[in-house]
């Protein structure tokens, strides 16, 4: 596989990760329903993250880096998006 190709999914796959989580945070009327339930899905969405971001191909530019070791998942998501938008 082009290393290319799969730097770019990885890196697709990583934003999908930080997208779901914001959507469960978002998601008040499932806290409001069942908080364990909604704090799993929380829980799953980070560690797909974590998972992704293990596998992130190296090296990695430093502000991403910062972004997720510091756990800014926003602007980790702004700066893939960026990343995308100049490919």
């Amino acid at each position: 596989m082009d290393a290319s190709l799969s730097s770019s999914a990885i890196y697709q796959e990583l934003a999908d990760a930080l997208r779901r989580r914001l959507e469960v945070i978002a998601d008040r009327a499932a806290y409001a329903r069942d908080p364990d339930a909604h704090l799993r899905q929380l829980q799953e969405a980070s560690e797909r993250i974590t998972a992704l971001q293990q596998r992130l191909p190296t090296p990695v530019d430093p502000r991403l880096a910062h972004y997720l070791e510091k756990c800014s998942y926003d602007k980790a998501l702004a700066w893939l998006e960026e990343a995308q938008a100049t490919e």
